[in-house]
């Protein structure tokens, strides 16, 4: 393990409702920060799908927001642009979940497994796929999994809500039942991924399965 390793972690914006679940991005941080590895943050330059005030928790009308502009505030402002990061740059590669990976990574939240994927996450996925190289996904993040990978059979969780599930087996993908402090493991692909806040209810059963998931992904990196 150790500081040698470099892990990339893709925020999709800052609030669970159009962006980032920060928590879940928090969580993984310190996880990975405990671990020692080099963590690179990196969001796509485009406008979030929508902003929703979360204490309303309504969209706002006529309101918009950049999503790297706005994981920047997760990153403390040490963010990369995610179109300019290769797989050959990683060791690892773990998207937390929100709504924004749901919306402004992909269309799953509005079009379900007829959704598109923004170009650059799907390539890198991809990559580090091609690369034998660990991926994590957590919370909704395992959709991005199942449109990029989903040819590839690979197994994965996004805890118990049938719909979404089958939504992603739709894509190709295999779902796992698993309960929020637990993960689901693709040995062949090396994909680990969590419930997190698809179940919740706290931040304390939510990251016992993130800690899991990246003691997991830096086991294979």
């Amino acid at each position: 393990m150790g500081s040698s390793k470099k892990v990339g972690v893709v925020l999709a914006g800052c609030g669970f409702l159009d962006g980032a679940e920060i928590h879940e991005a928090c969580c993984t941080l310190l996880a990975l920060d405990k671990a020692g590895v080099e963590i690179v943050c990196m969001a796509p330059k485009t406008p979030q799908m929508h902003v929703v005030d979360h204490a309303a928790g309504t969209p706002e009308a006529g309101a918009s927001r950049d999503v790297f502009a706005e994981s920047a505030r997760i990153a403390r402002g040490e963010l990369v642009d995610l179109a300019g990061v290769q797989a050959s740059e990683l060791d690892a590669l773990i998207i937390p979940g929100g709504f924004g990976v749901a919306k402004n990574l992909c269309t799953f939240a509005v079009e379900g497994p007829a959704c598109s994927i923004n170009s650059d996450i799907e390539s890198l996925i991809q990559d580090m796929h091609a690369a034998g190289k660990p991926t994590g996904f957590i919370c909704i993040a395992p959709a991005l999994a199942a449109k990029a990978l989903g040819r590839h059979g690979v197994t994965l969780t996004i805890g118990n809500d049938p719909d979404t599930a089958a939504g992603l087996e739709q894509l190709g993908a295999i779902h796992v039942v698993c309960p929020v402090d637990e993960i689901v493991v693709d040995e062949i692909h090396r994909v680990a991924s969590t419930p997190a806040y698809m179940l919740g209810p706290s931040i304390g059963p939510v990251s016992r399965g993130i800690e899991k998931l990246v003691a997991k992904v830096l086991d294979w990196a």
